[in-house]
């Protein structure tokens, strides 16, 4: 027990023994937490930024899967920054929600395949449920990380900071069940193993 309540590990090896997930330790890289959703491996790590003499903390969520269509979208909350998107010729879309569609802005590259994704209730309510989100498909892990094979995509949620909330973590795995059950109802996602370790 920390000064400042439990560290960011007790909580998240608590969080593994609830949720049946596996505590990783990372040496240098950080720990993680694994958590399999059907043949999927759900990851819960943090990573810093330095911008000089300082660096930003981040706690991201990573999830690779079979993607045979290429589909991509991305959902965030509205702020005031909102309105540059717009500006800048990106096109948001609205699911038929008005209180969903206020307060969230989503892009993607089909239009009728993200109005299928959010139509599931239940979805929408795990993405309400999150103070501060940003959750969408990437092709792959950039400079320094995972080269996926082909067709293999990964979903992807990042926030600033450190989360030790263990409701908030769990509502997020959560999150990612649902996300990742509704693109293989729709078709934008195959139920099997990705081959692709994090």
């Amino acid at each position: 027990m920390g000064f400042f309540g439990p560290s960011k590990d007790e909580v998240w090896r608590k969080l593994c023994q609830e949720i049946g997930a596996k505590f990783v330790e990372g040496g240098w890289k950080g720990n993680k937490v694994q958590a399999i959703v059907g043949p999927w491996t759900v990851t819960l790590d943090t990573y810093a930024v330095s911008n000089g003499k300082t660096s930003t903390s981040y706690t991201r969520m990573r999830a690779p899967y079979v993607n045979p269509e290429g589909f991509r979208f991305t959902i965030y909350r509205k702020s005031i920054f909102s309105g540059l998107g717009k500006m800048l010729g990106m096109q948001d879309i609205e699911v038929g929600d008005p209180a969903f569609d206020e307060a969230f802005i989503i892009q993607g590259n089909n239009e009728p395949r993200v109005h299928h994704l959010f139509a599931d209730r239940g979805l929408r309510a795990l993405v309400e449920a999150q103070p501060a989100i940003r959750l969408d498909v990437k092709d792959s892990e950039g400079w320094f990380g995972a080269k996926f094979p082909e067709n293999v995509d990964e979903l992807h949620f990042q926030v600033v900071g450190v989360l030790t909330d263990a409701e908030r973590l769990k509502s997020l795995f959560d999150l990612f069940a649902a996300v990742l059950e509704q693109l293989c109802k729709i078709g934008s996602a195959y139920k099997q193993d990705p081959g692709v370790a994090l």
